[in-house]
């Protein structure tokens, strides 16, 4: 396959992003050549002053090929897409080994336009608005549940240490019920310093663990709101809850972003990889991708597995064909990703479709 810009376009302009500048090299498509470079802090002006170098030194068909579009290069993404450029998201551009200390920003720009020559298929950059506001709330959310499960991990080994008369009244609950209870602990005056020190640390730490599982709690209950406002239909689906529903919308983006169910397969490290010798043909788990997508994938499921009627019928049946329950997951995760890629696609053509007219 010929790379996906050959003859589309006159020029390429290759974004190397940091959170204070912002590096830009044009070259020209047909012969890769560099015409002009230029580096502009990171702001408004900044943005501005790279669309006039552009208009200038690249006045024809032109692409931007810009590194770390959800992160560093975010605002001149956004600044692009908005005056109608074509912008493309770079990940990974191929650099060579650096023994002979050939690395620069310059050389960066260049190496990110270069790749986006030389590729074949080529990302959109992720959308903002709803698909941010879930990003930014799945990041949160997962902050505070990692917090509560070390606060919980150093309440039990406080109440490991703790005074026997504490350790007795405490250890034998169950972890729903140490917090209650050491949440509601006081000190008394009759109680020595170490007795009053320990209530005081496990009170903390149980108030701390409880606090961060109404917050996370809190932000589940935006996840869910927005994904019925985006995509309700994933929500119907067995096994999808809240979090995992919000993860396919994350990875998936927009229409058109991902360009087939087998790409979105791939990205979520659920495509099969050919793993064969000799008589033994088979293929075994993709361990790249976007893993928290395949941790969707997975947990989806684990769930089916256990409540859905026609995949526990699918799992037996393949078990008896003398499949691996390594390789069942294999293969389901592969069609989930199949199911949900057409769910959320589907979906967004219909929204479009019953869009008012507008002047």
């Amino acid at each position: 396959m010929k790379p996906m810009l050959a003859g589309t376009v006159e020029f390429v302009i290759g974004v190397d992003t940091h959170r204070d500048s912002h590096t830009a090299a044009i070259l020209q498509a047909a012969t890769g050549g560099v015409i002009e470079q230029l580096t502009v802090p990171t702001d408004a002006f900044g943005y501005r002053r790279l669309k006039a170098f552009a208009d200038q030194h690249a006045a024809g068909a032109r692409v931007w090929a810009i590194e770390g579009t959800g992160s560093y290069g975010a605002g001149l993404t956004s600044a692009l897409l908005e005056h109608g450029e074509w912008v493309v998201e770079i990940d990974r551009p191929a650099r060579p080994a650096r023994r002979d200390g050939a690395k620069s920003d310059e050389l960066d720009a260049v190496r990110a336009a270069r790749e986006a020559l030389s590729r074949e298929h080529l990302a959109a950059p992720r959308a903002r608005g709803d698909r941010e506001a879930l990003r930014v709330l799945m990041a949160a959310r997962q902050g505070a549940v990692v917090a509560r499960t070390k606060a919980i991990g150093q309440l039990k080994a406080l109440i490991v240490n703790a005074p026997q008369a504490l350790r007795d009244q405490l250890r034998r609950s169950s972890t729903d019920e140490q917090l209650q209870r050491c949440a509601r602990l006081r000190t008394l005056p009759s109680h020595s310093i170490e007795h009053r020190a320990t209530i005081r640390a496990l009170r903390g730490t149980a108030r701390r663990a409880l606090a961060l599982e109404a917050e996370a709690a809190e932000y589940e209950t935006e996840l869910e709101q927005l994904v019925v406002a985006i995509c309700p239909v994933l929500l119907e689906q067995p096994g999808i809850g809240t979090i995992t529903a919000a993860q396919f919308l994350i990875s998936w983006s927009h229409a058109g972003r991902v360009r087939s169910e087998a790409a979105f397969a791939s990205l979520g490290g659920a495509a099969p990889i050919p793993a064969s010798s000799g008589a033994t043909v088979r293929h075994r788990l993709n361990r790249s991708g976007d893993r928290q997508l395949n941790r969707a994938l997975h947990t989806v499921t684990l769930s089916r597995l256990r409540i859905h009627g026609p995949t526990k019928a699918y799992a037996a049946r393949r078990t008896h064909e003398g499949k691996s329950p390594r390789d069942i997951k294999r293969c389901l995760k592969r069609a989930i990703a199949r199911e949900v890629y057409r769910l959320m696609n589907a979906h967004a053509a219909a929204v479009a479709r019953n869009l008012p007219m507008t002047a």
